[in-house]
């Protein structure tokens, strides 16, 4: 053992400075408690969320608890215990040959007013125990709303495509004097008569990439990256349940209780409630 006095001066501070610090240490003010607790909160959701950095966990805090904190106050919690998010997300490649099957619409700058009037489609795909999945998606660009999904363990399953574009047509058929333009690459599958001949009948028009261009879809690109950071790091997905349901609650929490940046942190439920314009009579 070291006596203060000698303590503090090799370490050029004054002895009242030392027990003042160590005054606050045993009786910390209402503002320090309040930054430990908050502290504590972040590391509880990071835990939960290890793919999302301060902002967004900001913004699930007050969704799930109501308790609002600043960007800069957010920052500071999550760099004082050094959270981070784990995620790796995509660099994209130059833009490609400009040939396409369907002309791109949404390169003309288009205005989206309300739900469904665009609808952009991917595929992604990931292995779970060593099985290979294909998951299909159409999200409208509105919201960031998924609208539909399809979920196949065959790999080139055709009927992961045709499955949820039956249920968007279905969703479709409640609006049909409503335009709809759905986008997508140019995958055989999307490219493919089977695909789009029934589409004219719902009021659906038919938009794609350019070849070998993923911004061209730049929206549905990132969500297709974000949902297999969280499927396997927020959500743990193991293989060890039911595959399909996981897939299935994780859909639910993306559309009703996971704050997009993109919306203002409002997840798409919210922004639709919010925003939708009402119908006329």
């Amino acid at each position: 053992m070291f006596p203060v006095k000698l303590l503090c001066e090799m370490m050029g501070i004054q002895r009242s400075s030392f027990y003042n610090w160590k005054s606050r240490l045993s009786n910390p003010s209402d503002r320090e408690k309040a930054l430990v607790a908050s502290i504590m909160l972040f590391k509880e959701y990071h835990l939960k969320y290890p793919s999302h950095g301060y902002r967004w966990l900001n913004a699930k805090i007050l969704l799930d608890t109501g308790k609002k904190m600043s960007d800069p106050y957010a920052h500071k919690c999550c760099k004082a215990i050094g959270i981070k998010s784990h995620a790796k997300h995509y660099r994209y490649r130059k833009p490609g040959n400009p040939y396409r099957i369907f002309p791109n619409l949404l390169m003309t700058e288009m205005a989206i007013t309300g739900p469904l009037q665009c609808i952009v489609s991917d595929m992604t795909a990931f292995h779970i125990k060593g099985t290979y999945y294909e998951l299909t998606l159409y999200m409208d660009l509105w919201n960031n709303e998924i609208v539909s999904h399809s979920l196949s363990a065959k790999r080139g399953d055709r009927m992961t495509y045709i499955s949820g574009l039956e249920s968007l047509l279905e969703l479709k058929k409640e609006f049909p004097d409503m335009q709809m333009v759905l986008h997508s690459d140019q995958g055989s599958v999307y490219a493919s008569k089977e695909f789009n001949e029934l589409l004219p009948m719902y009021n659906v028009i038919r938009s794609m990439s350019r070849a070998g261009t993923p911004t061209d879809n730049a929206a549905m690109e990132a969500i297709n990256g974000w949902i297999k950071a969280e499927l396997f790091m927020d959500f743990h997905v193991t293989g060890d349940d039911n595959v399909e349901k996981e897939v299935d609650d994780y859909i639910v929490f993306f559309n009703e209780q996971r704050p997009a940046y993109s919306l203002g942190y409002l997840t798409p439920k919210q922004y639709k409630e919010q925003f939708a314009p009402v119908p006329h009579c």
